[in-house]
């Protein structure tokens, strides 16, 4: 009921079941946004509940799909406690995404022998030591490798370039329904990082949303020339700027 098939309606023109209850969504509903020249597929997946990265409400399979996105968008009721974003972030924890964050700066290789180098290229002060570093590698029973850390890392992410199979997603939080608060009520709200107030129903700040989803996927536009005619600008190739 937070507002996720309408917004896909409103975003896409694909028609999505909606309704006054909870978890009106009960698979995975695909539609296409066009911005700036760009078809970018947009996922209504079914809203999940506490648990759901131990396989809870068919957690499993809809944090899976959510893994292999471009951008996660989660949309929350304005009008409703905070806790549930906290909720959402500590699935998608457990399940091995890490929202808004970039992969840690550590080269870590595997040797048949030679035992344990270790080495620092920048200070760390966040818990990492060749200590606590080998101590780590020992409970993934690796004797032999070559660490080198080039930013400073806590021990989680330590061990997650060791677990080697974690997913680095920009997440941007969708707040619905902005049109039942109060003036101060959104001053409130504004304090929050990586989110953007919107109504579906009214299409309130929807050109917003779609400027930052664009921003946030890291996308350009190439414009093609054939040899002795003008640019081609109606229909640009879209890459990803990373790549």
């Amino acid at each position: 009921s937070v507002g996720k098939s309408t917004l896909l309606t409103t975003l896409t023109g694909t028609r999505s079941e909606a309704a006054a209850y909870e978890f009106t969504t009960l698979t995975c509903i695909p539609g296409t946004m066009k911005y700036k020249g760009a078809r970018i597929q947009v996922l209504d997946l079914p809203g999940i509940i506490e648990g759901a990265a131990d396989g809870k409400g068919r957690g499993r399979q809809v944090i899976s799909t959510a893994r292999t996105c471009n951008m996660i968008l989660i949309v929350l009721d304005s009008a409703k406690p905070v806790t549930h974003k906290k909720i959402i972030e500590a699935e998608l924890f457990n399940f091995g995404i890490r929202i808004n964050q970039a992969p840690p700066e550590v080269k870590l290789i595997k040797k048949d022998k030679g035992g344990i180098g270790y080495q620092e290229a920048a200070a760390q002060t966040r818990g990492m030591s060749a200590d606590v570093c080998r101590a780590v590698l020992r409970e993934y029973k690796i004797s032999c490798a070559e660490i080198i850390l080039r930013e400073d890392i806590t021990v989680d992410q330590f061990v997650d370039v060791i677990e080697g199979n974690r997913s680095y997603i920009p997440v941007l939080y969708v707040f619905n329904k902005i049109d039942a608060l109060t003036i101060e009520e959104l001053d409130i709200l504004d304090q929050m990082p990586n989110y953007v107030p919107i109504s579906s129903q009214h299409k309130w700040n929807l050109e917003e949303l779609m400027e930052e989803i664009w921003n946030r996927c890291n996308m350009m536009r190439i414009y093609t020339k054939p040899k002795g005619q003008i640019p081609d600008y109606d229909e640009p190739v879209i890459l990803h700027a990373e790549r």
